[in-house]
């Protein structure tokens, strides 16, 4: 993360509220990141779906209609002390 990021948490955008959203500073790229807790141990699965919620809520309207066409989009799963981080690219 750098200084002069733009870095919103729990904004409406889309269709619903997106966890972290991030502009870099030359508005180039921006980044989405949903996070979901993976109660049946399955992070694979709970990453797929954080990655469908931020495609089907179209949380990356707002970055596009400011002019970002590259949008990095994250959808991170956590279960106990495990982890897995999946990423799509718009």
């Amino acid at each position: 993360m750098k200084e002069n990021w733009g870095i919103r948490s729990n904004r409406e955008s889309g269709d619903g509220y997106s966890d972290i959203m991030i502009e870099t500073e030359d508005m180039e790229k921006g980044i989405i990141i949903e996070i979901k807790y993976a109660e049946d141990g399955n992070l694979q699965k709970a990453c797929e779906k954080a990655l469908g919620q931020i495609e089907n809520s179209h949380y990356d309207e707002e970055l596009k209609d400011e002019g970002i066409n590259e949008v990095l989009r994250y959808g991170i799963a956590f279960y106990k002390k495990r982890c897995k981080v999946m990423k799509s690219l718009s």
